[in-house]
């Protein structure tokens, strides 16, 4: 099958010597470098790649300026998804700056570093809440199953608040888990204001299983979503099941083959055009 034309809805940089990177570690040999723009052009070499959206990967606000001084030298970054400390005193003050940055789309707080399942729904984050609401941003949800639940409240809350669960809200793939992830997903899919990034799977695998087995949990994601499910690649995350950036193209058009064109298009560039207002 023929590859689409793609516009990746969720990426990394990261420059592994600087003072705020504290992940990837050595525990994750094959990410423990710099990943930087020649490195994506290098890894999307023969794909048809409309362009980025460049999401942030360390929580410090030295990334995210970091970030955004590399992305303004970079035409194949057409989006940022930057961090800020939500439960700051100057947390409004800082989410209004980051808003009227060029390429500043929305915002990704480390939910899935949170012990506390409802930190999201603390009362000292409602006013950088409020001010991502009337920055007119996104909220990129980077949680797991236990997260769920309270990520519904959340967007049941703030229905103004176009929202998006980054890789299918990481099931338990590794064991084939379904379950309660699958009933979760389904009830946030009935708000019209969350939508769903098909990205990240292959490394909520264990080492050796194929991508055939993922087969379940993208049908579910398309069940529930439908054309408010957009892809992403996760690289150079995905690098850590030795895959590459094609094999990931590959394996979402195997697992998505009954598929037209035009949901194809959708999937792969449509959605995140829409989703991040870079229509």
């Amino acid at each position: 099958m023929t590859r689409p034309r793609i516009l990746d809805s969720h990426q990394h940089f990261w420059r592994i010597f600087a003072p705020e990177c504290s992940w990837p570690d050595a525990d994750w040999p094959l990410l423990n470098r710099d990943f930087l723009p020649p490195d994506l052009a290098a890894a999307t070499t023969g794909v048809d790649l409309a362009g980025t959206v460049l999401v942030q990967s360390q929580p410090d606000d030295r990334d995210t300026d970091w970030l955004f001084a590399l992305a303004a030298e970079e035409p194949m970054v057409l989006g940022i998804v930057a961090w800020a400390a939500l439960d700051a005193p100057c947390a409004p003050q800082r989410i209004a700056a980051l808003a009227g940055r060029p390429k500043c789309v929305g915002l990704r707080p480390m939910l899935q570093a949170m012990a506390d399942s409802e930190w999201l729904l603390r009362h000292e984050l409602h006013p950088a809440i409020a001010a991502l609401a009337e920055q007119g941003l996104r909220f990129d949800a980077l949680v797991e199953p236990r997260h769920l639940p309270a990520l519904a409240r959340f967007a049941e809350a703030w229905p103004q608040i176009p929202i998006v669960i980054d890789h299918a809200g990481k099931p338990g793939a590794a064991v084939l888990a379904m379950d309660p992830w699958r009933a979760d997903l389904a009830a946030l899919a009935r708000l019209p204001n969350v939508w769903c990034k098909l990205s990240g799977l292959r490394t909520q695998q264990a080492k050796g299983q194929d991508a055939a087995a993922l087969a379940p949990y993208a049908a579910h994601v398309f069940e529930c979503f439908g054309a408010r499910t957009m892809w992403g690649s996760d690289w150079p995350v995905l690098l850590h099941m030795g895959d590459s950036y094609a094999d990931w193209i590959d394996d979402t058009l195997m697992l998505v083959g009954d598929l037209g064109a035009a949901d194809r298009q959708r999937l792969f560039e449509g959605a995140a055009r829409q989703f991040y207002g870079l229509e």
